[in-house]
């Protein structure tokens, strides 16, 4: 029997969740993504010192030397130039999330990031800008997508949040599952198996929505907590997986059942585009999608900053 990794591999594209250079060697995934806070953790290895001392170079060369947004943005498309000549897919890069409720800037900075990326000479088709699924981060991907810049709207945590992305010709989002469980979890509910877990469901309910209205965005789940959620996914489109999981995936050479396929899935009918008041009102009325969605700004944001200290510190 071949590994759960290769079984999985089979049906679902592996997506690195990490930063971590010599762990994307070691894995091969086909695709990385990355945030503020895996590129807080690359930022602090002794051995990423040059690649802090390039992203300053960088930065200098474009802008102001004392712009720490700039070298920021620097040090993310110098990491991702970096992971992509070790993967042969894409790999994803964030918006800062103190600009999620800000449609203009963060349509602004994806710009900025993405020529960064040209500056570097990286193919952009390879590159997902990523932004925090708002209603303003989403009509931010909206207008980016029309300019042929591929987004990724992260932090779903409801059907809302993806149909409005998908609507809007998002390139893909990333649905959450470790954070809905461990939401759930903490009030009280007991989940003995991944058919239980809360986020399991969320992210097969958003699946079989989005394929079954037709639509082409990439449902790539994420925020995997074990092992079985990851195994009661598959055949989503794309994983996104933590090193030590893929490696467990690797170890495991027990039975895989696939439980999303497109072709069982029977077409709905089409709905009217998510509009603003119903998106807000939506997300308003789920605490636990209303809760996530600003906990994880808020701790990308405080990660974005420390990310900036860091920087600067090296001057």
């Amino acid at each position: 029997m071949t590994s759960k990794r290769a079984q999985l591999a089979a049906w679902s594209t592996l997506v690195a969740d990490t930063g971590e250079l010599a762990a994307i060697r070691a894995l091969t995934p086909v695709d990385a993504t990355t945030n503020p806070s895996l590129l807080l953790s690359v930022a602090k290895q002794d051995a990423q010192s040059a690649l802090l001392a390039d992203a300053r170079h960088l930065a200098r060369q474009i802008g102001p030397a004392e712009d720490l947004a700039l070298r920021c943005d620097a040090f993310a498309t110098l990491t991702g130039q970096t992971i992509l000549e070790l993967i042969p897919g894409l790999v994803s890069t964030e918006v800062d999330a103190r600009l999620s409720f800000d449609t203009r800037a963060t349509v602004e900075r994806a710009r900025g990031l993405m020529a960064l990326y040209r500056e570097l000479g990286v193919d952009t088709d390879r590159v997902l800008i990523k932004i925090a699924a708002t209603w303003e981060g989403i009509r931010a991907a909206e207008i980016l997508e029309q300019e042929g810049i591929r987004c990724n709207l992260t932090l779903v945590f409801c059907l809302e949040q993806a149909l409005a992305a998908a609507q809007r010709c998002a390139t893909l989002i990333s649905p959450f599952v470790g954070r809905i469980y461990d939401w759930y979890v903490k009030r009280g509910m007991q989940v003995d198996t991944a058919e239980q877990d809360p986020g399991v469901i969320s992210v097969r309910t958003i699946f079989h929505t989005l394929k079954g209205l037709g639509l082409d965005t990439i449902v790539m789940g994420a925020s995997f907590r074990n092992q079985s959620q990851i195994e009661a996914l598959a055949g989503c489109d794309r994983l996104t997986i933590s090193p030590a999981l893929l490696e467990g995936l690797e170890q495991d050479s027990g039975p895989l059942t696939r439980h999303l396929d497109p072709a069982d899935i029977t077409l709905l009918p089409e709905q009217l585009p998510m509009d603003e008041t119903t998106f807000r009102w939506a997300l308003n009325d789920n605490p636990m999608a209303c809760e996530l969605l600003a906990d994880g700004i808020r701790r990308f944001a405080r990660d974005q900053e420390a990310l900036e200290a860091l920087l600067q510190a090296t001057d």
